[in-house]
């Protein structure tokens, strides 16, 4: 059972931090960490903007758009991952960092670019 102290988990929340961070300061040399989903930024965007035509990415709620951007690359790069596992981590980072409706949010997105994107588990 996951937990708080899980070490995949704190790498996640490490890595949607630096995104976080990344977003406010695009000049700066990004960290390792987030390197790849930067290298991916434009097809990842382009997958978000068509799962959530609602919502231009610069509307998205920074955080939000951090945890989205990270699971998008998961799904689309990490097919050792479980793919209820990559959901189950971005709505638990909803939940921690996020508003009320971060999680349903979050969850919408990613489920409609599961669908768009026919990514299996």
């Amino acid at each position: 059972m996951k937990t708080a102290q899980d070490p995949r988990h704190i790498k996640r929340t490490e890595i949607m931090q630096e995104l976080f961070a990344w977003d406010f300061h695009q000049e700066k040399k990004p960290l390792s960490q987030i390197e790849q989903i930067l290298d991916n930024l434009p097809s990842i965007d382009a997958m978000i903007e068509k799962a959530a035509p609602a919502w231009p990415i610069n509307k998205i709620n920074k955080i939000d758009l951090a945890i989205v951007r990270q699971a998008t690359f998961e799904l689309t790069h990490s097919s050792k991952i479980p793919v209820k596992v990559i959901i189950d981590e971005a709505v638990e980072l909803a939940k921690a960092f996020g508003s009320d409706s971060s999680p349903g949010f979050v969850n919408g997105v990613l489920g409609k670019l599961i669908i768009d994107n026919n990514i299996t588990t």
